[in-house]
């Protein structure tokens, strides 16, 4: 689907890859509404788009309230008057501990913002997003959605959850105007960990570790992902190190487990 006068949500919009989708989109010719909690962020990311802006719109939402997403819904309609395109990008890590030491407040936040928030912004808008003559929905999972990462194993199943809605939606909209796809995005960086409310000491100090994990700038991802979009891709993987681990955990799951594990420990509580 090309992008060029399609309005288009982005969700997370207020930082990270969600932003630079923004003002990627922006620059391709789209009309965008972005959505995010923190109304600074958005104020931040309009501000950045200079004499694009007003071709943005900005919310402020809670996508885990599914009750404020259905009226999100309704408003925005009310003022645009169609949708194009959804794409689900918000989403947050838990503390980096193993799952014997997350309390489940914070598992019920990880799956309620990853997955739920999710299902609800999908349920509000696929009703929308069947009239148009072409439409587009995007999840965005994560590399750890198909590969175990130690320290993010409720984080994972979340993502790994997203994975599993959006082909089982891409299959009941085969023969449907809407395309559905799922986004994999390996180190990327941004500040998650910061934005999730999850930042310790020992994520901060690891700097000698950082520094052996090649990461993808947002701007780059973001582009990775509007121009998988355009080429109506349906699997849309965002770095090579989530190109190079999805084919090695489909033909050694075990070895892929142990790299990653070894990567990840010092991440880890001692």
């Amino acid at each position: 689907m090309q992008v060029n006068n399609k309005i288009v949500i982005v969700t997370g919009g207020g930082n990270g890859i969600g932003r630079e989708m923004v003002l990627n989109l922006l620059n391709k010719g789209a009309k965008v509404i972005a959505v995010d909690m923190r109304e600074s962020s958005l104020l931040e990311t309009s501000k950045l788009a200079g004499g694009k802006s007003t071709n943005l719109s900005i919310y402020v939402l809670n996508i885990s309230d599914k009750e404020a997403v259905e009226k999100f819904a309704k408003q925005v309609i009310s003022d645009h008057g169609e949708v194009d395109a959804l794409i689900n990008n918000a989403g947050i890590i838990q503390p980096f501990v193993p799952v014997n030491d997350l309390n489940f407040e914070d598992v019920e936040r990880v799956m309620n913002v990853n997955f739920y928030g999710t299902l609800f912004m999908i349920k509000a808008f696929l009703p929308y997003l069947l009239k148009r003559s072409e439409a587009y929905i995007v999840n965005i999972s994560s590399m750890g959605g198909f590969l175990p990462v130690p320290g993010q194993s409720v984080y994972g199943a979340s993502k790994a959850a997203v994975k599993l809605l959006t082909e089982g939606l891409y299959a009941e909209l085969l023969n449907t105007n809407v395309k559905v796809a799922i986004v994999f995005p390996g180190a990327i960086g941004t500040n998650i960990s910061v934005n999730s409310g999850v930042e310790s000491p020992k994520i901060a100090d690891n700097n000698s570790q950082k520094s052996k994990i090649k990461v993808l700038s947002p701007i780059d991802a973001a582009e990775i992902i509007i121009n998988g979009i355009q080429k109506n891709e349906v699997r849309i993987f965002v770095g090579k190190d989530s190109k190079i681990m999805d084919l090695l955990y489909r033909l050694n799951p075990i070895y892929a487990t142990k790299l990653i594990s070894k990567k990840m420990r010092s991440l880890l509580p001692e």
